[in-house]
């Protein structure tokens, strides 16, 4: 948990040495930054590549965390941050004519999903609608 100087509760999960290219990872990890966690859930549950069941993984978890450790309500979070770093890339080699080799690299990726309680929880409260309006200024004419 990494708290702000805004006294907001971040939620955090990490999954580390996972077999997806970053690059690949990246694309998947972009469509839910900023989305309500019902909302992401969604979009991963429906994208084909490979990186959004890895990112699926890593968004129940930390929606987990925040159930089990913080009291939160998984589905009033929003997903205030989802980046993905480079890990290390496994080498190896493929052979090739005469005598040549080819390396291979299978690259791996650390991904991490950060969830924050909704905006609309901290925004100031309506003003009533009984209250009084203030007029507003007509214009004069100068003729």
């Amino acid at each position: 948990m990494a708290v702000d100087a805004q006294d907001t509760q971040e939620v955090r999960a990490e999954a580390k040495w996972v077999r997806v290219s970053p690059r690949k990872a990246r694309l998947v990890a972009e469509h839910i930054r900023g989305r309500s966690v019902p909302e992401a859930r969604t979009i991963l549950a429906f994208t084909q590549r490979a990186a959004a069941r890895e990112i699926e993984k890593v968004l129940r978890s930390a929606v987990s965390n925040a159930e089990s450790n913080h009291d939160l309500v998984g589905d009033e979070l929003v997903v205030s941050a989802a980046y993905v770093d480079e890990g290390p890339t496994i080498k190896r080699w493929r052979a090739r004519a005469r005598g040549r080799v080819a390396r291979i690299r299978k690259r791996t990726c650390h991904i991490t999903v950060k969830l924050a309680p909704s905006p609309e929880e901290s925004r100031p409260a309506r003003r009533s609608p009984a209250a009084p309006k203030k007029p507003k200024k007509e214009k004069e004419a100068t003729a």
